[in-house]
């Protein structure tokens, strides 16, 4: 049996999802959707989630506890969370002069590259599953692929996502289609270990 590893680009997959118009599928289980994209002779040893959490702005309390609420539902089914950060940037309008502060997120790429790297060196996976369609992970990918040659890299891209460049140097891609989506979601109610309950939020019906 194959090992398999997957490396989830939660903002990747979600402003995928998003695009696509299919907050329905937002309480998504990534360690069973990447159970749902394996073949018959592999097997799924670990799933890793890689995400920053949402900035406090003060008014944005909703969007905090259903990302709080979902990445605990994750660790709850046995998923591996892993966070970068926001940085503050600036944008200003060039025809009236105006700025605004926003967020860029960073460290996911990075943090998925040592993770993949890490593992390879330790022998952990003999395919690496990688769910996103940043190509800033192509460097990562050649590396693995060039220093462990027995060992595959396989890209599955979220909706509405691609990258020519993945294509070139991964060992294989697969795109990720509503039914796989709508096979893996998590359990509408999940009961912590102190008995609290996580819900699915209301609005990701």
């Amino acid at each position: 049996m194959e090992r398999v590893i997957a490396y989830v680009d939660g903002f990747n997959l979600y402003f995928g999802l998003r695009e696509a118009k299919l907050k329905r599928y937002y309480w998504l289980d990534v360690s069973l959707l990447a159970k749902n994209l394996l073949k018959p002779q592999q097997h799924l040893v670990a799933t890793h989630y890689f995400t920053a959490r949402i900035q406090d702005t003060g008014n944005n309390g909703p969007d905090r506890k259903r990302q709080n609420d979902y990445l605990e539902a994750l660790t709850l089914v046995g998923v591996s969370c892993h966070f970068g950060h926001y940085l503050q940037k600036t944008q200003r309008c060039h025809k009236c002069g105006a700025s605004w502060p926003y967020y860029e997120e960073k460290m996911t790429d990075v943090n998925i590259a040592t993770q993949m790297l890490l593992d390879a060196c330790d022998d952990l996976f003999d395919v690496a599953l990688i769910v996103s369609g940043d190509s800033d992970l192509s460097t990562p990918i050649q590396r693995v692929r060039s220093r462990f040659p027995n060992k595959r890299v396989i890209v599955a891209f979220p909706p509405r996502r691609s990258s020519e460049q993945l294509k070139k140097h991964a060992s294989g891609y697969l795109h990720i289609g509503k039914d796989k989506l709508r096979k893996s979601q998590l359990p509408d109610r999940l009961t912590k270990p102190d008995g609290h309950v996580l819900v699915r939020p209301s609005t990701w019906r």
